[in-house]
């Protein structure tokens, strides 16, 4: 009984998680969507070619936010994405005198190394309760 309450919780804070994390992502890829010349201007004015790297950062934190979101490929969509936050990170808030850029910085890393500790503990996918749960493993056992 104990261990069927400690897998719930586990199972809950793993969705959980995934949750709080896809939402950012998903909810920043909208906003470029809404605001695309906007965006697009802020990217060009870092010297970022804005004309093929905007759609594919839109498919990346979308595509990707939504497969953590449901659990599906979820160490490939975080190392992804903690590869993209990285990359934001020093792209974009290398000018740390300002606090605002400062802020941003240290949020973008926060970010990578929360989804690289993803990449490693869910080495077996995203929990019970995600899509990867349900695929066959070529062992033929569901992962947990």
């Amino acid at each position: 009984m104990i261990e069927q309450r400690a897998n719930t919780m586990r199972d809950a804070t793993q969705l959980i998680g995934r949750v709080l994390l896809a939402q950012a992502f998903i909810i920043a890829a909208i906003g470029k969507i809404v605001g695309y010349t906007g965006t697009a201007h802020y990217m060009a004015a870092y010297g970022v070619p804005t004309t093929v790297l905007l759609p594919l950062t839109i498919v990346l934190e979308l595509g990707a936010g939504t497969a953590l979101l449901l659990g599906w490929h979820t160490r490939l969509a975080t190392l992804a994405l903690a590869l993209f936050s990285l990359a934001a990170a020093i792209i974009f808030h290398h000018h740390v005198a300002a606090p605002i850029q400062l802020v941003l910085l240290t949020s973008d890393l926060a970010f990578a190394g929360g989804l690289l500790f993803v990449v490693v503990v869910c080495a077996v996918g995203g929990g019970h309760l995600s899509l990867d749960a349900h695929k066959e493993p070529a062992t033929g056992v569901a992962p947990r």
